[in-house]
């Protein structure tokens, strides 16, 4: 057993959703071991972007694309791209997802005044926001899965690995439809670990805990001030190390999940969470 990541060098990725916050760490952790990673968007100019970036820094092939995850036809076309260029995709991130305004209530439990406006409430969600996330979500992560997974059918190897994230653990107020989603995501992790077992394509999953990124910003701190909402306090204090996670803090188990170290490793969703899904409150 070689006890390092040298095992990566040279391999092709590809991460949907690789131009948010978390993505863009991921993106430099795998070009720190030598993946050659193709970044997914809708937006082809963040991606080009990012790649520049990464190939400059490190010297390893990196390209954008762009392509729907809610489009297969998309993703085919995407995939033909990948082929030409890079030849057999060797890992699949899944990483695409995010929540929605229009899919989180207002308040976090409901009391007896608020009967007489049920819009703050779980009555008042947009079904259209809520089918959005779920969508991104989960249908954009089997969509791509389906898309890019066939070479590693015919390589007789290959990794995927989803990102989830505590909400799938401990459903957080206010956001059901994402916490729902993310669930999900876990099941099917699961789900899809079992059928491919004898295939040689390992699956798997990471859960971070509480990040501060793009999509839950607004949820946790002040617009104005740029402090902690009473939501940002809580969280921090429900956390045992007493912080929000840093973006590179996810990629030790990332490149661990990827790597021939876990070898043996296949179906599991690992905890990225300060200790949150740890503690009771007490």
């Amino acid at each position: 057993m070689n006890y390092s990541f040298d095992d990566l060098k040279g391999k092709v990725c590809v991460l949907t959703g690789g131009t948010g916050v978390l993505g863009a760490s991921i993106v430099h952790s795998l070009a720190s071991v030598g993946v050659k990673t193709v970044i997914i968007s809708r937006h082809i100019e963040t991606s080009e972007k990012l790649a520049a970036e990464i190939q400059t820094k490190y010297n390893v092939t990196t390209i954008g694309l762009a392509a729907n995850v809610l489009d297969k036809d998309s993703l085919i076309e995407a995939k033909k791209v990948i082929n030409a260029k890079l030849g057999k995709i060797d890992i699949l991130i899944n990483g695409a997802g995010g929540n929605s305004p229009l899919a989180t209530t207002k308040v976090e439990t409901m009391v007896k005044e608020d009967m007489n406006d049920l819009s703050k409430t779980f009555y008042g969600l947009e079904m259209e926001g809520f089918q959005n996330v779920f969508d991104l979500n989960f249908k954009g992560t089997l969509l791509p899965t389906m898309v890019f997974t066939t070479d590693m059918l015919e390589s007789g190897k290959g990794n995927v690995l989803n990102i989830s994230s505590m909400n799938s653990y401990r459903p957080l107020t206010k956001i059901p439809a994402y916490s729902a989603a993310k669930a999900s995501i876990n099941n099917f992790t699961q789900w899809l670990a079992v059928h491919m077992a004898k295939v040689g394509i390992r699956v798997n999953c990471v859960a971070p805990g509480f990040f501060l990124t793009n999509q839950n910003r607004f949820l946790l701190t002040d617009e104005k001030t740029g402090e902690a909402t009473p939501r940002g306090k809580k969280i921090i204090a429900s956390t045992p190390m007493g912080k929000y996670g840093e973006p590179d803090d996810l990629n030790g188990a990332i490149l661990f999940l990827l790597s021939d170290m876990s070898s043996f490793v296949t179906g599991i969703i690992v905890p990225v969470d300060g200790g949150f899904s740890a503690y009771g409150g007490v």
